[in-house]
């Protein structure tokens, strides 16, 4: 079975479209959406789809309920999030911490919060 066209179907409704205006907007042939149903699309029509409502293709596959992309967020924050909390801590002495420092502290906080999913 090939979830992705009832999920597409879904995003769709959801945005208040048709099946046949997404295929229209985004310059695929009249109907093509429809195969979706019985095979697995192609990666590169899969990406525009994905592109199109913003969503991950790992989504659009079945394979999560999240329909965030992956390198978007992390546990509800993005990594420009992160980097403004690191920016606004000190050192110990209170001096101000440095783009290098911040790039740490940005990274471990990213692998802590992906390990407590």
């Amino acid at each position: 079975m090939f979830p992705t066209f009832d999920i597409v179907k879904e995003l769709c409704k959801k945005q208040g479209i048709s099946i046949n205006t997404l295929e229209e907007r985004v310059g695929f042939s009249r109907n093509s959406l429809y195969s979706w149903r019985n095979s697995s699309p192609k990666p590169e029509k899969l990406n525009v789809i994905a592109d199109y409502f913003n969503v991950s293709t790992d989504y659009l596959l079945g394979r999560t309920d999240n329909p965030k992309i992956a390198s978007d967020e992390v546990a509800g924050y993005t990594t420009e999030d992160l980097r403004k909390m690191a920016r606004n801590a000190k050192t110990f002495d209170g001096k101000p911490l440095t783009d290098e420092d911040v790039d740490a502290i940005t990274n471990i906080i990213e692998i802590y919060l992906k390990g407590r999913k």
